[in-house]
């Protein structure tokens, strides 16, 4: 089965006079269609800023400076910004972190929801406003008829992450990437939220991008999963693989930190939770070096010169 998204060597980073500054660096990954991959680690890791260039969203100065984005074949980079606008939306839909950012403050939700039946199917308003009541149904909005009129603000942070759901999946994408779509949300919300996107997604065959630094969430919704360290793709397989058997020691690091429920008098007795020393080293000082070598807790000389593979 050919991949739906392929990624190929991507590299991000800002140009400078004499050389670029690298935040990505050499990333590569695939995403079959209907799957669910989840690309996971601490914040700056480079995961949002990942997915930001598969959909060409990258803020200057920031620009992919290396590697190939193929979506169904076809590479993103060489799209015109026409075509891109197309494909965004339509094609590949993003659900961002904070809803209330991400909405207009300014426009009701379901005038929100029906641009998207206006600019990708050609609708009309009236006729899109009325689908935009069955995409607030559909994600689960009670009393959508009367919801379809409230603004943002009006609503719950739950409820405008189910907006932006049903903006993102109105038109039935083949790929949704979803960058950490429970920030702010209490557990209770977390878990409805999730399998909201599940179900979804599932039923329709969309695939998913899940980004998250939480590991409970990504076992429990991806097939495979990818681990970033900054801006590096230092692990990528099954997911039971990763947690059943981590081989690059930050990601056994990742892993070691969970805090785990057990009995204060069992066997093993009261554990502190193992934490990663120190912070992410400035990439501009690694040179050659294992890049996770300053963080290791064996720091083996062997590591030191490019690390494992």
């Amino acid at each position: 089965m050919t991949p739906l998204l392929e990624l190929k060597g991507l590299h991000v980073g800002i140009p400078a006079r004499r050389k670029t500054f690298e935040i990505v660096s050499d990333v590569s990954f695939s995403i079959m269609p209907g799957e669910a991959f989840g690309l996971v680690g601490e914040s700056g890791s480079g995961k949002s800023l990942t997915a930001l260039s598969l959909i060409r969203l990258l803020k200057s100065p920031l620009k992919v400076t290396a590697g190939e984005i193929l979506f169904k074949g076809d590479d993103l980079r060489g799209l015109s910004d026409r075509a891109m606008r197309k494909l965004r939306g339509e094609r590949i839909a993003m659900i961002f972190q904070e809803p209330m950012t991400a909405l207009n403050p300014l426009k009701t939700v379901g005038r929100q929801i029906a641009e998207m039946f206006v600019l990708h199917q050609g609708k009309s308003w009236a006729e899109a406003l009325k689908m935009a009541v069955d995409a607030l149904a559909d994600v689960k909005v009670p009393a959508p008829e009367e919801r379809v009129r409230a603004y943002p603000f009006q609503m719950s942070g739950g409820m405008r992450q189910r907006v932006m759901i049903a903006i993102a999946l109105a038109c039935d994408p083949d790929l949704l990437i979803a960058d950490e779509p429970t920030t702010a949300l209490d557990v209770t919300v977390q878990d409805e939220v999730l399998k909201l996107i599940a179900e979804l997604c599932s039923a329709r065959g969309t695939a998913v991008l899940l980004i998250s630094h939480d590991l409970g969430v990504i076992a429990n919704m991806c097939q495979r999963v990818g681990v970033m360290y900054s801006g590096r793709l230092v692990e990528e397989r099954d997911t039971y693989d990763v947690f059943a058997d981590p081989q690059h020691p930050y990601t056994k690091g990742l892993l070691g930190a969970l805090p785990r429920l057990g009995s204060r008098h069992g066997a093993a007795g009261r554990q502190r939770l193992v934490d990663i020393d120190s912070l992410i080293t400035d990439k501009s000082s690694l040179l050659e070096k294992f890049y996770f070598e300053p963080r290791h807790a064996v720091r083996d000389p062997r590591l030191r010169a490019g690390g494992p593979p």
